[in-house]
């Protein structure tokens, strides 16, 4: 399918400003590019949730988010929820109107974590921080209400991957995993890497694991590149969201088939004419509510009953 106009219209608004493959681009203008994002957050239009809590999880920051309304056909979890970003952008105050839409969309508890990010802070410090901050919701979500037997490890994009490294990290922990076109291959070696108009480009996607991993060496850890991992039948029930015109689409489309390979449960759904970013942005793409319906409906088949 062609893009979308919603995609086409938002590619053109994307591609004014700085690029991060502009040249000389480094941290002054890592700097400047989280100012902006934080003044733009702080104007977008935030849904109302029962409730707000900034926690200290044993040194990570985190956000804890309970829904407006619980329904009685949705089955209340916790969403362990990691941002996307590049791993460079992005954090609890940027995501905070995505994180209370998908309270309100699922019904569940979304558990928002604020991982260190590179350059200042390079691989394994976000997925360390991940692990510290699911060991202390697994400690204390009980007494604060949450039913951990229930959580969901969610992210987009990085935080897709993060996510995926936490439930590799973690078995047995998570009831189901959702992963939103998740950045998987410091290698780019799939053939939606030549789409390179739509978005996210391939020259991006290097900058970025340029920034996240330490050496070379990082680029072939699993904790680093999931799609490489020997652990994927380990996984929990598993929902992939791909968009059709995001570089990522290959890589995305090899998680599934791996992980169905490696014997393990697992969705794929395609959004026809998406470009990457469209699920955080309900106000560029009617596609991203489809979403929300998508995995809310994905949640209620896979959760275990309370």
């Amino acid at each position: 399918m062609a893009l979308h106009p919603q995609a086409v219209a938002t590619i053109e608004l994307w591609s004014q400003g700085p690029s991060v493959t502009d040249p000389g681009f480094g941290l002054t203008d890592i700097e400047e590019e989280r100012r902006l994002a934080h003044s733009e957050s702080a104007t977008e239009p935030k849904e109302s949730v029962g409730h707000v809590e900034d926690i200290d999880a044993d040194g990570v920051p985190c956000r804890l988010y309970r829904p407006g309304v619980v329904t009685s056909s949705t089955q209340a979890g916790v969403i362990f929820f990691l941002h996307g970003g590049g791993f460079v952008f992005g954090d609890l105050d940027t995501h905070d109107a995505q994180s209370r839409r998908i309270a309100n969309r699922t019904g569940c508890a979304v558990f928002a974590v604020d991982y260190r990010r590179p350059p200042e802070h390079r691989f394994p410090a976000a997925p360390d921080d991940v692990d510290t901050a699911l060991a202390w919701l697994m400690v204390n979500g009980p007494d604060a209400g949450l039913d951990t037997t229930r959580a969901v490890s969610l992210g987009d994009s990085a935080g897709g991957n993060l996510a995926l490294v936490a439930a590799l990290r973690n078995p047995d922990v998570f009831a189901a995993t959702v992963l939103v076109y998740p950045f998987l291959d410091p290698q780019a070696g799939f053939a939606s890497y030549r789409d390179e108009n739509n978005g996210l480009t391939a020259g991006e996607a290097a900058w970025y694991w340029k920034q996240y991993a330490r050496s070379s060496a990082d680029l072939a850890s699993p904790d680093l590149a999931p799609l490489a991992s020997v652990g994927l039948g380990t996984l929990p029930p598993t929902l992939v969201l791909a968009a059709e015109h995001d570089i990522l689409f290959g890589e995305d489309e090899e998680l599934a088939r791996r992980i169905a390979n490696a014997g393990a449960s697992v969705e794929l759904s395609t959004y026809p004419g998406m470009i990457h970013g469209f699920w955080s942005n309900p106000a560029l793409f009617d596609d991203a509510e489809k979403s929300y319906a998508e995995v809310t409906a994905f949640l209620r088949r896979h959760l275990p009953l309370g």
